[in-house]
This record gives C-alpha cells, sequence and structure tokens, in this order.
C-alpha cells in the first residue's frame, strides 16, 4: 500500500488507525527513511491530565490494548491514574454499515458506558479512528460534563506541522480529494459518503495486492 500512494506522488503518509501504527509505524519508517510519516496513538497523555476524577475511559480495539505501543503509553503517562478500557466489540461494524449513531449503537454503548460512569469516569479517549463517528452517541449517553478526547484534530495538526517542517505545505485552496481502496469499491464510496458527507472529485480506485 506505501509504495502504491509513493507512486501516487503522496508527499507524506498518515497512518490514522491506532492498531496500524502499532503493528507497522516503526518498520515503514525504517523501510522509507526518506517519507515523512504520521501515525496516531491512543490520546492517554492527554486523558490523564484532563480527569478531575483521577479514572479514564479507554475506547479502542484489542489490537491497540494489547501493543507494545500502547503498554509503552500506559507506563508513561497513566501511573497516577485509573484507566478502565473497553473494546466496544461491535462498533466499528456498525459504524461502517452507517450505523454510527443509531438506536443499534445506542443499545450497544449504553451499558459499556454507564459502567464506566459508574466507576467514576469523567474523561472518555477515543482511542479507534472509527469511534468519533459515533460522538454523538456517545455524548447523549454520557452528558455534557463529561470530557470527551478525539484524536482527530491532532493529527491535523501534527500532519500540518510535518508538512511544513520539511517545506511541503501547500499554498491555497486547491485540494481535492481522491480515495483508493483494497476492498468493494462501491461499498466504499458509500461509507465515504455516509461518514464523511463528501463528494469525491475522482473515482475510488482500486489497490490491487500481490503477496
Amino acid at each position: 500500500i506505501t509504495k502504491f500512494l509513493l507512486a501516487q506522488q503522496c508527499k507524506l503518509i498518515a497512518v490514522p488507525c491506532n492498531t496500524a501504527s502499532a503493528a507497522a509505524l516503526d518498520g515503514l519508517r525504517e523501510q522509507f527513511p526518506d517519507v515523512p510519516f504520521v501515525g496516531i496513538e491512543p490520546a492517554v497523555k492527554p486523558g490523564a491530565r484532563a480527569t478531575q476524577s483521577g479514572k479514564v475511559g479507554v475506547l479502542a480495539t484489542e489490537g491497540t490494548f494489547g501493543s507494545e505501543r500502547y503498554a509503552a503509553l500506559m507506563e508513561r503517562f497513566a501511573a497516577n491514574v485509573d484507566v478502565i478500557e473497553n473494546s466496544c466489540a461491535g462498533l466499528v461494524d456498525l459504524i461502517e454499515a452507517g450505523k454510527a449513531n443509531s438506536d443499534e449503537s445506542l443499545r450497544l454503548l449504553r451499558p459499556i458506558l454507564h459502567s464506566m460512569l459508574t466507576q467514576g469516569v469523567d474523561t472518555f479517549v477515543l482511542g479507534c479512528t472509527h469511534y468519533p463517528f459515533a460522538r454523538n452517541t456517545i455524548r447523549r449517553i454520557v452528558g455534557q460534563e463529561v470530557i470527551i478526547i478525539d484524536p482527530a484534530p491532532a493529527i491535523a495538526r501534527q500532519i500540518q506541522a510535518v508538512l511544513q517542517q520539511h517545506d511541503l505545505l501547500s499554498i491555497g485552496d486547491s485540494a481535492q480529494i481522491s480515495a483508493t481502496t483494497t476492498g468493494d469499491m462501491a461499498n466504499f464510496l458509500k461509507q465515504i459518503e455516509t461518514l464523511i458527507g463528501a463528494e469525491l472529485d475522482n473515482p475510488v480506485q482500486p489497490i490491487i495486492m500481490s503477496l
């Protein structure tokens, strides 16, 4: 996938998935030392700083929870807080089916989040980049006083900073949105339109994987 993106003249590659970043980011940087990469990790540090109760809820995938990168974050930044974890199994599938803020998502999330609230959690970290799409449902359950930390703005700021650092930042409003996928193109296009409400400037292109 990285070789395909570089062939499309991408000047920076973001890996906006906690699980993928944990599994592949170090190897990608080693294999492509001249390419700027931006990864992501669960916002444990800002979560630990934000909590007043000393209890932080982290919503992420099992792959993220089981990674060495996550363990290192916990050791560095969460020593003085209690972290309560849940993978919200099934939520990714609902989001990809266009049901991020549906009754199904509400039924799935309500017992999970209520349990965390009962344990004193006052700050939730959305540790999977799918989960911000369900933010409205999460907010509906936890109320307005609870802090929800979405990683997306930090990723955008880091991408801008890295582009500036490498003198690669474009000037002007000429950006276009293109998309490629290793999966079903029609389904992927529907997901894009549903989740981000944007139309692509170019047709979805397939990535042909050769093993």
